[in-house]
């Protein structure tokens, strides 16, 4: 069982904190309206670019590049450059994006875990309080109960996250 007095969250986020983040999300959708969403096919689909391709990819545009005189007309090189500057671009705010994404997971399932290791027990304290015919917590332990009801063990609390 977690132990109850290691709380390492105590703390809310305020509306105007909120407000704040909500709104720099939106400044980053703003500011990168090209932005896309692409069906689960698509990202299937699609072929990615990895180490070894984006080396190649850098090669093949440059060879392009300086040999344009033996391309077709309808293939641009500097659309393709263009394209793997955005990959670069994007790769660098997807690095940021995915350390913010990570610490909010890890801060939510923490409170979450606090919040309900902390209902575990106050539910384990009540059916205490009902075995030993604490008046009023009777109604308060059947309540709680509920949630765990179909599960076996006669109502007995779930076991407590490690």
């Amino acid at each position: 069982m977690s132990n109850l007095t290691n709380n390492r969250l105590n703390i809310t986020a305020t509306a105007a904190q909120i407000t704040a983040v909500k709104t720099v999300y939106q400044t980053i959708l703003t500011n990168l309206p090209f932005l896309l969403g692409l069906t689960t096919g698509e990202r299937t689909s699609l072929p990615a670019i990895d180490v070894s391709n984006k080396t190649f990819t850098e090669d093949a545009i440059s060879a392009g590049v300086n040999n344009a005189g033996l391309l077709p007309s309808y293939v641009s090189p500097a659309g393709m450059q263009t394209d793997l500057t955005l990959f670069t671009q994007l790769d660098e705010l997807i690095a940021l994006h995915n350390q913010l994404g990570e610490k909010l997971q890890d801060t939510q399932l923490l409170a979450g875990s606090e919040a309900y290791v902390g209902a575990l027990t106050l539910y384990k304290l009540f059916g205490s309080a009902a075995d030993a015919g604490v008046a009023g917590s009777d109604a308060i332990y059947n309540q709680l109960k509920q949630r765990f009801a179909g599960q076996g063990g006669g109502g007995n609390a779930p076991t407590e996250p490690e």
